[in-house]
């Protein structure tokens, strides 16, 4: 039996999954987390299903060590290629995260919408299988956004490289008439201010940061799993290289947050 006031465990192959985080703990602030940033072997896209699979149940293990009570798989890699697995072989409530398409395809007008990446996403079984039940008069645009996780991982995203690559990867879809662009990785959406000027006011990116919080909300109460304190949540979170991005980009002064740099 798990506890209610135990931690929501969150993993990503590096930093782009607390875009995830943040939608989470805006809707239930007095939820306890612990993020994993396997930063150390991202980025999961360019790696094998079974490379991606291993490392999934590497970073679960390591959470429900914490006595994690529902995991996130912030990270949509690591979703569309193993999520499957991952269900059968954990007791515990797992979450995953894919490329919001079936959000876009109701909201194009010009049945053309845009996703952007990675290759391990894209070439997922489960990303076909979803892209295939979308209504065939709509066309998807894919792109690989390859060097954007490294980018920010870095701690580059914006610098000139970033607004190069996005360009080079952007700008094909709008001349194909995109109206919707699809953020396929947890990492893209601290990237929306550079893309907003790059495709304008009047193209709608989409992510799926809110649709996983609510997501989140309705297993914990399914599975009466809601932290009922009233206090706000704590936080904590583990990376197995330098905390410099990281600490950068959760930096909340109303939040409990204690980052730790381990070697997993």
């Amino acid at each position: 039996m798990k506890s209610n006031n135990f931690s929501i465990g969150i993993f990503d192959s590096g930093v782009g999954g607390t875009s995830i985080w943040k939608e989470i703990t805006t809707l239930l602030p007095n939820e306890n987390t612990i993020y994993l940033s396997d930063s150390k072997n991202a980025p999961y896209g360019e790696k094998t299903k079974e490379k991606i699979t291993e490392l999934s149940i590497k970073n679960i293990d390591f959470l429900l060590s914490k006595n994690c009570k529902l995991i996130i798989v912030a990270c949509n890699t690591a979703t569309t290629n193993s999520i499957k697995k991952l269900r059968e072989k954990y007791s515990v409530p797992i979450i995953g995260i894919e490329p919001a398409i079936k959000p876009a395809a109701l909201k194009t007008s010009t049945n053309t919408i845009g996703i952007l990446a990675t290759k391990g996403t894209l070439n997922s079984e489960l990303f076909e299988k979803t892209s295939n039940t979308i209504n065939k008069e709509i066309t998807i645009k894919e792109t690989v956004g390859k060097g954007l996780v490294e980018l920010i991982e870095s701690g580059k995203k914006d610098s000139p490289k970033m607004k190069e690559l996005l360009e080079l990867y952007i700008k094909p879809m709008l001349i194909e008439n995109v109206d919707c662009l699809v953020l396929g990785c947890t990492h893209y959406p601290y990237l929306i201010p550079q893309i907003r000027e790059i495709v304008g006011k009047n193209i709608q990116i989409i992510d799926s940061g809110e649709a996983v919080a609510r997501q989140t909300q309705n297993i914990l109460e399914k599975h009466f799993l809601l932290n009922l304190n009233s206090s706000n949540g704590v936080h904590e979170f583990y990376i197995n290289k330098s905390k410099e991005t990281l600490e950068r980009l959760i930096k909340d002064d109303n939040k409990s947050i204690k980052v730790l740099e381990k070697n997993f």
